[in-house]
């Protein structure tokens, strides 16, 4: 599960897509840039069981941004 997750915009120009996005996975703090395709590229290290995380950050970023 994911724990304290953040998302906000790439650009000052909020007309342009991307978001950064952090949270708490297994007691790690993981960050990563969220593009507008649905891919991910990890800031920091990447997390374990990465697809699932995916998921979830899909789930989480459709019910917040796309509602």
């Amino acid at each position: 599960m994911l724990q304290h997750f953040k998302f906000k915009p790439m650009f000052e120009n909020r007309q342009l897509p991307g978001w950064i996005v952090s949270f708490f996975y297994k007691n790690e703090r993981i960050t990563g840039e969220y593009h507008p395709d649905g891919s991910i590229v990890w800031v920091s290290k990447e997390p374990q069981d990465a697809e699932q995380v995916k998921t979830m950050i899909h789930e989480l970023m459709l019910f917040h941004v796309y509602d």
